[in-house]
C-alpha cells in the first residue's frame, strides 16, 4: 500500500509498482481510494500481487509505503506481523493528534486507541507499538537521498525534485522484496514515455533508493516478490479504461459528458485516444464536454438519431439532471447508451467513494413509464465487453440502455490476458436504407408484434418522420387520442418481453460455486470478486455455498432467478447499500426474499476478508440477519 496527501504522487507510484509486477508475470489487483478535495487530504492505493489470478483486495498489508505521518497512523493496524512500514526519518516526532488533516471523528478514535493500548502521542510511539507486533519499520532519510540525487542530476534546489519521494518509496519497496530492478526501471520509463528527461531522472531516483535499501536494510524483511515466466500478453488497466476501450470496440463514435467523479476519467481517456488506427483510414471518436448534464444526454440522443453509436457518461448527481432527457429518449425510442458510475450518495454525498445505492433510481428515473435496459458489470473484463454489448442492445431494441457500474470498479486496476476482440460483433437491428423506403410511406413508430419498428437515421431520403416530446402516432405526429395512446404505451413496454426472451443467458445471470447447495449468495456489481474468492476459501473448509450474479438487473430474469432460489435454506444478499435493493427487487418480482443481508455503505468497497468472515458467520449460525461491514480507512 502506498499512501499520502492527495496530489503527492500516490497513484503514480502504485501504477509503476503494478506495472513492474505485471512485467514479471505476476497478477495484480489494485484499489484506489482518494479524498474529494483536490489536494492535501489522505489518499492511498492498495495493491495485491500474486502468481495466480486475484479478484479483490484483502484487509492485510504486507508493506506500507507511507509518504506522510497520517498514512502510517491510519493504516498501522492493517500491517501484518513480519510486515513492514516505510516512513520518512523526519516524521518521527510528529504528534499524532496535531496532524492537521485528521478529522475530529478520527482523532476521537485515536484518543481511545492510545488509552486502550497505552500508546504515546508521537508517531515514533505508534511505530514502537507496531514493532511490538513484529512489524519492521524502515526509516528513510528522504531529504538526504534527494540531495544526493540532486547532485547526480545537477539540480541544486531540492524543492524541484521533492515530488520524486514517491519513486524513492518504489525503489526501497522493490529492494526489500528483492524484486528485479530492471522490471522496475522499465515500468518507470513506460510511465514517463512521453517525457524522456523526466523518465531518466526518475530512474536515477529509483536506483539510488534501491541501492540505499540494499545497503541499510539487510535481511530485515522476509517477504519476497519473484517474477514468473508467462507465455501470454497481458493488460494492466482500470475499470474506466476498460469501459472506454469497450466503447471503441462497440462502434461508439460520439461520447458526451460533463465532468464528474468518477465518470470523467473514462471520457478523458477517450479524449486522449480519439484518433483510432484501424488499418485503413484513421477514424475518430467525437468527445464533447457539454455545458451541463442536460445538454450531455440530449446531445447523445441527437447523435444516436443521426445514426452514430452515441453514449453519455455520468455519476449520480449528473444522472439526476438527465432524467427529463432520459424520458424523452424513452418516449422517442432512441438507442441511447448511458454509462452510470454510482458513488456515495445522496446529494453530493461521498464524491470519490463507492456506493451501490442507485439501482432503484436507475430503474425508475424519469417521469412516466417507458422501457429501459440496465446491465450491471461485476469486473473489469465484463466492463470491457458490456460496454460494447450495450450499443447492440440499444439499437436492436430501440430504447435507452443504462450500463450500471460503481466507483470501486471505475478506480480498481487489474491484470488480464489481452481481451479477445473477436468475441464481439456489431448488430444494428432493424435499420433501413434509402432503397428499402422507395415507393413507401415511412412510419417510424409503426405498430409491430414485437414493439420494435424499423428505423432510419435522420436525413435518409424517403424516410420523413417526426420526433416530439408529446405522445405521437405511427408517423410521429402528436396525438392525444385514447386508443393511439394505449397502443403506443403497450408497443413500447412489450419490448421488455422481447429483451427477456432474446438476451443470452450469460448476459442475464452467472453462477459460481455449488449452485445446488442449500446456501446461495445473490449479488450484483463490484462485490463479485470478493464473493468468488470467499466461496473458494469456504469450499476448502468444507462448506457448500453457491453464488448467483445478476447482470441483467432490469428487466430482471424473473423465472430464472425464481427457479434458482426456490427451496434454498439460506439466501444471502450481498450489496453495497443500506436497504439491500436487489434483494428487495427479487422479493417483489419472485415472492422469494433473502433471509440474510451482508451490506456495506461506508463508501469503501468490500474486501475478500470481510465478506468471507461474514459468510462463514452466517453458515455457522453466528451472525444476525443483517451484517454491516466496516473495513477501510
Amino acid at each position: 500500500m502506498a499512501g499520502g496527501a492527495q496530489g503527492s504522487g500516490v497513484d503514480t507510484a502504485a501504477n509503476i509498482f503494478g506495472k513492474a509486477c505485471g512485467y514479471g508475470g505476476l497478477y495484480v489487483f489494485g484499489r484506489r481510494e482518494y479524498h474529494s478535495n483536490i489536494k492535501g487530504l489522505h489518499s492511498y492505493f492498495h495493491l495485491r500481487i500474486s502468481p495466480k489470478e486475484i479478484l479483490a483486495n484483502v484487509n492485510d498489508v504486507d508493506l506500507l509505503a507511507a509518504f506522510d505521518a497520517e498514512t502510517a497512523v491510519r493504516h498501522i493496524n492493517e500491517v501484518v506481523s513480519e510486515g513492514g512500514i516505510i516512513i520518512g526519518s523526519r516524521q518521527m516526532n510528529t504528534k499524532v493528534l496535531d496532524i492537521p488533516t485528521l478529522p475530529p471523528e478520527l482523532k476521537a478514535e485515536h484518543v481511545r486507541f492510545m488509552k486502550e493500548k497505552t500508546v504515546g502521542e508521537t508517531l515514533n510511539d505508534w511505530l514502537n507499538y507496531a514493532k511490538q507486533k513484529n512489524v519492521h519499520v524502515f526509516h528513510v532519510p528522504y531529504m538526504k537521498l534527494l540531495s544526493q540525487i540532486g547532485e547526480k542530476l545537477g539540480i541544486q534546489k531540492i524543492s524541484k525534485i521533492t515530488r520524486m519521494i514517491n519513486v524513492l518509496t518504489i525503489g526501497v519497496s522493490f529492494a526489500l522484496f528483492k524484486y528485479d530492478r530492471n522490471l522496475a526501471e522499465k515500468a518507470v520509463r513506460d510511465t514517463f514515455s512521453e517525457k524522456p528527461r523526466i523518465a531518466d531522472m526518475n530512474v536515477t531516483a529509483l536506483n539510488h533508493a534501491y541501492d540505499y535499501a540494499e545497503e541499510n536494510f539487510k535481511n530485515d524483511f522476509k517477504r519476497r516478490l519473484e517474477k514468473t515466466a508467462v507465455n501470454e500478453e497481458r493488460l494492466f488497466l482500470t475499470g474506466n479504461q476498460a469501459v472506454a476501450m469497450g466503447k471503441v470496440l462497440g462502434g461508439c463514435r460520439v461520447q458526451t459528458y460533463y465532468p464528474i467523479t468518477p465518470a470523467a476519467d473514462e471520457s478523458e481517456y477517450l479524449e486522449a485516444n480519439q484518433i483510432l488506427k484501424t488499418g485503413g483510414e484513421d477514424e475518430a471518436i467525437i468527445v464533447i464536454q457539454t455545458e451541463d448534464e442536460i445538454a450531455a444526454v440530449n446531445s447523445a440522443s441527437g447523435a444516436a438519431l443521426a445514426g452514430a453509436r452515441a453514449a453519455t457518461s455520468t455519476s449520480g448527481p449528473g444522472f439526476s439532471l438527465m432524467a427529463e432527457g432520459l424520458s424523452w429518449a424513452g418516449n422517442s425510442e432512441v438507442p441511447l447508451v448511458i454509462t452510470y458510475y454510482q458513488r456515495g450518495a445522496p446529494a453530493t454525498g461521498l464524491p470519490t467513494r463507492n456506493g451501490q445505492a442507485d439501482l432503484r433510481f436507475a430503474m425508475h428515473a424519469g417521469h412516466g413509464e417507458f422501457p429501459r435496459i440496465i446491465l450491471a458489470s461485476g469486473d473489469i473484463q465484463e466492463c470491457f465487453y458490456d460496454s460494447a454489448k450495450v450499443f447492440n442492445l440499444a439499437e436492436k431494441y430501440q430504447m435507452p440502455v443504462i450500463h450500471l457500474l460503481d466507483k470501486a470498479m471505475a478506480n480498481c486496476s487489474q491484470t488480464y490476458p489481452i481481451f479477445d476482440y473477436g468475441k464481439f460483433k456489431i448488430e444494428r437491428g432493424e435499420l433501413l436504407t434509402e432503397k428499402d423506403l422507395e415507393g413507401k410511406e415511412y412510419q417510424r413508430f409503426r405498430f409491430t408484434e414485437t414493439g420494435v419498428s424499423p428505423r432510419v437515421v435522420l436525413g435518409t431520403k424517403n424516410g420523413i418522420h417526426w420526433y416530439a416530446g408529446d405522445e405521437h402516432n405511427e408517423i410521429g405526429h402528436i396525438s392525444e387520442e385514447p386508443r393511439n395512446r394505449r397502443l403506443m404505451v403497450e408497443k413500447r413496454m412489450k419490448k421488455l418481453e422481447l429483451v427477456e426472451k432474446e438476451v443470452p443467458f450469460e448476459d442475464k445471470l452467472k453462477f459460481y460455486g455449488d449452485t445446488d447447495s442449500e446456501n446461495i449468495v445473490v449479488s450484483w456489481g463490484s462485490p463479485k470478486g470478493a464473493i468468488i474468492e470467499s466461496l473458494e476459501k469456504l469450499k476448502q473448509e468444507g462448506f457448500s455455498i453457491g453464488f448467483i450474479q445478476v447482470r441483467l438487473v432490469h428487466p430482471l430474469p424473473t423465472e430464472e432467478v425464481k427457479k434458482t432460489l426456490e427451496g434454498k435454506k439460506r439466501i444471502i444478499d450481498v450489496e453495497d447499500n443500506f436497504s439491500g435493493q436487489l434483494g428487495g427487487i427479487i422479493k417483489e418480482q419472485t415472492g422469494i426474499a433473502p433471509n440474510y443481508h451482508v451490506l456495506k455503505y461506508t463508501g469503501r468497497p468490500m474486501t475478500t476478508t470481510e465478506v468471507y468472515e461474514a459468510l462463514k458467520a452466517i453458515l455457522t449460525e453466528k451472525a444476525s440477519e443483517r451484517e454491516v461491514l466496516m473495513f477501510g480507512a
